[in-house]
């Protein structure tokens, strides 16, 4: 059993572009559901608009790394908008059910052959980076210590995701601890009570989940800077993942969707190179490698669920805050 090459890759997820990426867009959850209490089950959808947003244009028109990114933002926004207008003033469930709906509706719209010269259908689309790697400030090469080694292109890619993680970090502390936020938590707590304020429960609940949307827009866009950009990575349990990361961090917290995502995908690298490496060494004789890659998530599963049974507030979170789900 390779131990260091088990915990070398675990560790390697500590930084990855994709821990960051499912952070950010775990935070965007955060703004919907820990703080407005919105629930957003689509939003592996306004991923999928970041990721293509950003790639078609780039691949397709050649355009610029902001018009491209502008694309991606302004089809979040409409996404949003066509989402909530008819679900908002209604039960939070509606939105749950319109959300999921939309967004698995987007990615087969992606998927499908009508417009594959433009999506790439199944294939999805790739080499759209040639724009945003021009300005690599890093020189050819790979460098690094212990398992962070790695080419001149992840470290840029590394930089730009954690950097943004950070940049969106403190500005949702800040707007939650500014009245507006204050509105977003009450509303959570008691929409009627609010309401009978004179505030406009309807704009509030419109704005985040705009809001929460372009978190996870710009997630999308990270989360495929590596790599293509694939239908099958937006399926609806993207979501659930992401989710998963919200409540083991801390639903209503900053940290905590952060730390949830860097926990979430250190045990899933843990638990698939052990059971992968226990396979190979007949430990598991009953069992075969593509079983193996399926019990990771069992495993994993297993983790966060006793995680959430004795620490329901998550690693950082209140108790406080569960006030709104009983």
């Amino acid at each position: 059993m390779d131990w260091g090459a088990i915990f070398g890759n675990a560790a390697v997820e500590l930084i990855s572009p994709t821990t960051a990426a499912y952070a950010l867009a775990a935070l965007g959850l955060a703004i919907h559901f820990g703080y407005t209490g919105l629930l957003n089950f689509g939003q592996a959808g306004f991923m999928l608009l970041g990721a293509y947003g950003y790639a078609i244009p780039a691949l397709k028109l050649g355009w610029p790394v902001w018009a491209c990114i502008l694309v991606a933002l302004s089809a979040s926004v409409i996404f949003a908008l066509i989402l909530g207008i008819p679900t908002l003033r209604l039960r939070a469930d509606y939105l749950a059910i319109v959300t999921i709906a939309a967004a698995e509706v987007l990615r087969l719209i992606f998927t499908t052959n009508t417009f594959a010269p433009v999506t790439g259908s199944a294939n999805g689309l790739s080499e759209y980076q040639t724009g945003i790697l021009a300005f690599n400030p890093f020189p050819p090469g790979r460098y690094g210590f212990g398992p962070w080694v790695f080419d001149n292109r992840v470290w840029f890619f590394l930089v730009i995701a954690w950097v943004l993680v950070i940049i969106f970090a403190i500005f949702t502390w800040l707007l939650m601890r500014s009245p507006w936020g204050r509105v977003l938590k009450g509303i959570r707590e008691d929409e009627d009570a609010v309401r009978s304020l004179g505030k406009n429960v309807y704009a509030y609940k419109m704005q985040s989940l705009i809001l929460g949307g372009v978190f996870g827009t710009v997630a999308g866009m990270l989360f495929v800077l590596p790599r293509a950009v694939v239908p099958s990575y937006f399926q609806p349990s993207l979501t659930f993942f992401i989710y998963a990361i919200l409540l083991l961090g801390g639903a209503a917290t900053i940290l905590g969707p952060i730390l949830g995502s860097i926990v979430f995908w250190v045990l899933l690298s843990f638990f698939s190179g052990f059971i992968a490496r226990a396979v190979e060494a007949g430990w598991l004789p009953f069992m075969t490698q593509v079983q193996a890659g399926q019990l990771r998530f069992i495993l994993v599963g297993l983790a966060i669920m006793l995680i959430v049974v004795f620490m329901p507030q998550g690693l950082l979170g209140n108790k406080k805050e569960l006030a709104f789900v009983k």
